[in-house]
């Protein structure tokens, strides 16, 4: 399964990283890519992701889902 989130604050690859490395660590999650210039993640997963786990990991990482 394939879901696009949208993301504020990620500005480099630095942020990428962050992200994909908070995201990739939810149960489930195959992939992750995350593209700064357009603001966004896509994560790769073995079915439905819980949007609050999302939320929370980018959270965690440092920035805010939009």
């Amino acid at each position: 399964m394939e879901t696009e989130v949208k993301i504020s604050g990620m500005t480099c690859g630095h942020c990428e990283g962050r992200v994909s490395s908070e995201l990739g660590k939810i149960a489930g999650v195959t992939n992750v890519k995350a593209i700064a210039a357009d603001g966004l993640a896509l994560i790769s997963s073995e079915g439905d992701i819980d949007s609050s786990l999302i939320s929370q990991a980018v959270h965690v990482a440092g920035y805010k889902v939009i």
